[in-house]
């Protein structure tokens, strides 16, 4: 893949990508009010301080601080790189990287 990934298209599959969906098929989350919790997959601990937001399409920390988006995600849980993740966020939503 030669160039750069225009911005307009990481917006757009950020915002198909359930990002609940995403997590909960790699870590267990458990419904919180209008959120979703677990017990941190980036830190051992025992009581949950992971967060993520359907709505506002992120994931937090308060206990280690890790934060990001889907793709940060994908980057940090998977040991991806950026296009890494990009391309498998891609391709489970059926968009094709320009």
């Amino acid at each position: 893949m030669a160039g750069r990934i225009p911005h307009e298209f990481i917006d757009a599959l950020l915002a198909r990508t359930d990002i609940v969906d995403l997590i909960n098929r790699r870590v267990p989350l458990r419904k919180a009010g209008k959120d979703y919790q677990a017990c941190c997959p980036f830190h051992d601990e025992k009581t949950p301080s992971f967060t993520v937001s359907r709505e506002k399409q992120f994931y937090h920390c308060f206990g280690c601080g890790a934060h990001g988006t889907a793709i940060g995600f994908l980057m940090e849980y998977e040991h991806q790189g950026f296009i890494d993740a990009v391309e498998e966020l891609a391709r489970l939503v059926g968009m094709e990287i320009p």
